[in-house]
């Protein structure tokens, strides 16, 4: 993996439906933008994996300087089972609230 000078802040994150019961991961450069975008997809009802499942929710994020370690570790969690994204999750929400307040 090469790396190009510069700092930028990229984020990794987790989303979920009302329910708690879909998680999404997903990577961005701007997490506000990010979220409104998925909270916009299911108000508009477009064909997208947030939209048909409701998911707009923030339960966790991590943060990044470079956009290839923001990748590499999105790829990483994406192939992780349900229950081991849970306990990523609980590391910084235990009570797994909604967390969208933080970028608001």
């Amino acid at each position: 993996m090469q790396f190009q000078e510069g700092y930028h802040t990229y984020y990794i994150y987790i989303i979920t439906n009302k329910a708690k019961t879909v998680l999404y991961t997903g990577v961005t450069n701007h997490l506000k933008i990010r979220l409104q975008q998925h909270k916009d997809n299911i108000e508009q009802r477009n064909k997208t994996f947030a939209s048909k499942y409701q998911v707009c929710y923030l339960l966790y994020f991590e943060k990044f300087t470079w956009i290839q370690e923001a990748i590499a570790r999105e790829k990483e969690i994406k192939g992780w089972r349900r229950e081991k994204k849970m306990d990523l999750i609980k590391t910084i929400n235990p009570d797994l609230e909604f967390l969208n307040y933080l970028f608001e």
